[in-house]
Formats: structure tokens, sequence, C-alpha cells
């Protein structure tokens, strides 16, 4: 998903999502080890939409100050 489609959630819902990621990119690695991972490439595409939230959390945080 791109920035400006994450950027249309509210930040609760993206805290929620943030959560979300970081379980299946757990989930993921662990069937990267067991060999049971069938689409490498879905790993680094969950570590950039969790970048993007993260950065979209942090300039709602400096926009509020």
């Amino acid at each position: 998903m791109k920035a400006k489609e994450w950027r249309e959630f509210t930040t609760e819902e993206l805290q929620h999502k943030l959560e979300e990621l970081y379980q299946q990119l757990f989930n993921l690695r662990t069937q990267k080890v067991l060999g049971q991972l069938e689409n490498p490439h879905k790993i680094k595409e969950v570590k950039k939409d969790i970048a993007r939230i993260k950065t979209i959390l942090r300039e709602r945080e400096l926009k509020v100050r």
C-alpha cells in the first residue's frame, strides 16, 4: 500500500495495523527459517509498510507539537 493510502487511516488504526504487520513479519521470518516461505519478497514488502506507517505516525506526532 502506498503512503498516500496509509495517510487516510486514523492514528489508532495505524497503530493497530502496525501491530498486525509486526506479527506478520514474525510469521514470515519463522516460515523462512523452516523453509516454508513461498514468496521471500513478501518480507521486504511488510518491512516497507512498517516503515511507512512509522513515518506517518512520527509526522503526526511532530505536527501536534
